[in-house]
């Protein structure tokens, strides 16, 4: 079994952090999204894995090189434009050949491991008969499925029909971003049409599928999903991740500092006078000095945090905040600084890219 994992995406919803890097490679608890999904392949015994890349490509195949790291064959496949889920299958024709495969989105992220998922798949078509499933999709319980492809499942657990954000939703089970497919789809996505927003619908794809009487199967989400595409979410992601987190200490901490709780402390490192309480992750070369440092926080590497408050908030690397009482809730790109004016008279001195958002208290 191969793998496909789609990053081609703008990240329009993360600007202004997305202008100048790709959505996938924003880290939760200090990794690149992307790679939780890569190391997922992995542990389901996946060792061929093709990366639709768009016009972040350089930056992902930088971070990323030919997966050795990851004990991985990367193949990358540019997609010029962002013409739909489907049309990623499409154009990845010469890469999946007649395998079956995974395709997974690179900027959502799960609990739940593929093991299991790719296992019930294989296991399903091993026993062959007309029953063997040609596609598998993750689907998950949701409040609002009006906002998500949905899914009507029979008692069987087959998939009887897909609808697209529907007013009127046949059930409460969202496709997560996650499926299964055996060679079948590479007919199907050639068998459909553009839908009206121009894109080639994956959702359209597996329909037609269960159209020709293939039979689709479904697993429903242990645990949760988020789809990081936007600020909040990938806090609360960088929060449950970090809920799990096993302490280390490869830096340095002085006699007048504390930890506590769930911290790691990357190599070369620096706590100075201050309280830092977990879960939390400090990058490399960051110091952190006569600060306090709150739960639920990832700070990148090389980051000056100096006389400061921060809590549930992740940091890039390079970042500098000084003198700052108190930050919450916040997302800093790549070298970003926050810091208090020295300035008379005190005033409110920003400098913002597009689509940037800044809340002030009282």
């Amino acid at each position: 079994m191969k793998g496909l994992i789609l990053s081609g995406g703008a990240g329009t919803r993360l600007r202004p952090i997305t202008h100048t890097s790709a959505k996938q490679l924003v880290p939760i608890a200090n990794k690149p999204i992307l790679f939780y999904g890569i190391e997922a392949m992995k542990r389901a015994g996946i060792s061929e894995i093709g990366i639709i890349v768009g016009d972040t490509r350089r930056e992902i195949m930088s971070a990323v090189g030919d997966g050795a790291q990851f004990g991985v064959r990367v193949t990358y496949i540019p997609q010029d434009q962002p013409l739909g889920l489907a049309h990623c299958v499409l154009i990845a024709h010469e890469f999946l050949g007649d395998e079956d495969f995974v395709m997974y989105l690179g900027d959502n992220m799960l609990e739940q491991g593929l093991e299991g998922f790719v296992n019930e798949f294989e296991s399903a078509r091993a026993k062959g008969g007309a029953a063997a499933p040609t596609a598998q999709i993750l689907l998950c319980h949701v409040d609002d499925p009006r906002q998500f492809g949905v899914a009507e499942v029979t008692k069987e657990g087959h998939v009887k029909r897909l609808v697209e954000k529907p007013k009127d939703p046949p059930s409460d089970l969202a496709l997560v971003g996650v499926y299964l497919f055996d060679k079948t789809i590479n007919e199907a996505v050639r068998a459909i049409k553009p839908s009206k927003r121009g894109e080639l619908e994956i959702t359209d794809a597996i329909q037609w599928l269960i159209e020709q009487g293939k039979t689709v199967r479904h697993e429903v989400l242990r645990g949760w999903w988020i789809d990081t595409g936007k600020k909040d979410p990938l806090l609360e992601c960088n929060r449950l991740v970090l809920e799990v987190l096993e302490p280390r200490n490869e830096g340095s901490v002085d006699a007048s500092s504390q930890i506590e709780g769930r911290v790691v402390i990357m190599k070369g490192a620096k706590i100075v006078n201050s309280r830092v309480r977990g879960p939390v992750v400090i990058g490399h070369d960051t110091v952190v000095e006569n600060s306090y440092i709150g739960p639920y926080t990832s700070v990148g590497n090389k980051c000056n945090i100096v006389h400061s408050e921060l809590e549930h908030s992740v940091l890039l690397d390079g970042c500098t905040v000084n003198d700052v009482h108190k930050m919450s809730d916040s997302l800093l790109g790549r070298n970003v600084e926050v810091v208090r004016s020295q300035r008379r008279p005190r005033a409110l001195r920003l400098m913002l890219g597009d689509d940037s958002k800044v809340e002030l208290d009282a």
